[in-house]
């Protein structure tokens, strides 16, 4: 009986506890202890799943501006595009001061929005060219629990970056040396005991694994030398988990703990931004240069494209529901596809220019466009029907983050040529 009561509480003492996410690690020589992040936080790119999907049981507010359902607001030093990764009692931010050249982690109170540190990573060696949209900044930092992880372009280099929660630095690692085309916004993915990192460029492009703790490499795989910008994302599509790459004219699936190439085809297009999502058969792809496409690539390593289509969705990712594909096109259309077939099920105009990707809440998308206007919209198979429409600020680049009941936005104003970033924390005002 004793024996029995041991092994018991063993049992229980390493089984997930209520609210936590909790990895296995495979052997790679470092004894890391497990990714343990709450399902009310939004700790990476993409949100819990990876994905665009948020948690459908929270009470969220459809309606908010300057004055109305703001929890709080913080002024955020220089500029990013990077999404908030919000985890615990801390929300994380990436960010970029061109006037120090100075690249920072920013940590402020996720009750108060009091600012609580902010480390400096990188200084000088700013890049002057690049698109107008881009941002030093671009990057979405990723929390394993305990370490944050982010990435840089600095000194014509992308370097990975380990902090602690108190903003305190681990250790740094160069990664390749940077091409600079567009400019640079990859952001990590930790997954088990890695942290993976892709630098595609005209030059020297790569992904490459480090161990969480020490950022030792772990393995590297070289890329096509074509400048691209979307994130390493790790979906479970075809009954296994599958590091998915799209762009450099291919779509590919490695084994996130090995590197090993798992399959590969020629596809996609040249530069990609978006992130793919899967229905668990396929995985969907869609790029902007120098052609158009959204396709539906089938996961299991046949080399099979089930459908392609020329709509540009080329920066903001897309969401999957129950069999339908939606979109927002960077010009302002919504869409929606049977993903299986790629008929389309409608379409219809929101308003303005699209970088932000939606997130979708239960049967809610939520979309903000360049000028700081969000459309809610159903995820529904019948047409596009806006629930609400809401103004924040006058520029949008970040994606927002959504978790906890509340709803997070890196906002820009514009003001007689004077910029300044806000981070809101938009929730339901307490009824009296």
């Amino acid at each position: 009986m004793r024996l029995l009561f041991i092994i018991l509480l063993m049992a229980w003492l390493v089984l997930p506890q209520a609210g936590l996410i909790l990895a296995e690690e495979p052997n790679t020589g470092s004894a890391v202890e497990p990714i343990t992040v709450a399902r009310t936080d939004w700790a990476w790119w993409r949100g819990p799943n990876r994905n665009g999907v948020a948690d459908p049981n929270q009470h969220l507010p459809l309606k908010w501006s300057e004055k109305e359902n703001v929890l709080w607001k913080t002024p955020v030093p220089g500029r990013g595009h990077g999404a908030p990764t919000v985890v615990g009692d801390q929300v994380f931010l990436a960010t970029a001061e061109p006037d120090k050249e100075v690249q920072s982690v920013l940590c402020v109170d996720r009750m108060t929005g009091k600012q609580l540190w902010i480390t400096e990573v990188h200084k000088g060696g700013f890049e002057k060219k690049g698109n107008t949209k881009a941002s030093l900044a671009s990057s979405t930092i990723a929390c394993d629990g305990k370490r944050l992880f982010v990435n840089f372009l600095h000194d014509a280099a992308i370097y990975t970056t380990a902090l602690d929660r108190n903003g305190k630095q681990l250790w740094q690692k160069k990664i390749t040396d940077y091409t600079l085309h567009q400019g640079f916004g990859s952001s990590p993915a930790v997954y088990q005991s890695l942290v993976i990192v892709s630098a595609d460029n005209k030059g020297t492009g790569v992904i490459v694994a480090l161990d969480r703790a020490t950022g030792k490499e772990v393995w590297k795989v070289d890329r096509p030398k074509l400048p691209n910008y979307a994130s390493p994302i790790i979906l479970k599509a075809a009954d296994k988990e599958q590091l998915l790459l799209i762009g450099c004219d291919l779509v590919t699936s490695l084994d996130p703990l090995t590197g090993k190439k798992i399959w590969e085809i020629k596809g996609s297009t040249t530069e990609c931004v978006t992130s793919t999502v899967t229905d668990g058969k396929h995985i969907y792809t869609s790029g902007g240069y120098p052609k158009n496409h959204i396709s539906a690539v089938v996961a299991d390593g046949s080399g099979k494209v089930a459908w392609e289509n020329g709509a540009r969705v080329y920066v903001p990712s897309m969401l999957h529901k129950d069999g339908y594909l939606y979109a927002v096109l960077d010009a302002g259309i919504a869409m929606c596809w049977k993903s299986d077939t790629g008929k389309e099920i409608w379409k219809g105009r929101l308003e303005g220019t699209f970088s932000a990707s939606p997130v979708m809440v239960g049967d809610l998308i939520f979309a903000t466009n360049e000028a700081g206007r969000t459309f809610i919209f159903r995820a529904a198979p019948t047409e596009l029907k806006i629930l609400e429409e809401n103004q924040l600020g006058n520029e949008v680049f970040a994606s927002p983050a959504i978790c906890g009941d509340c709803i997070y936005m890196r906002v820009a104003n514009q003001d007689k040529g004077q910029r300044q970033e806000m981070l809101y924390c938009i929730k339901n005002a307490e009824k009296k």
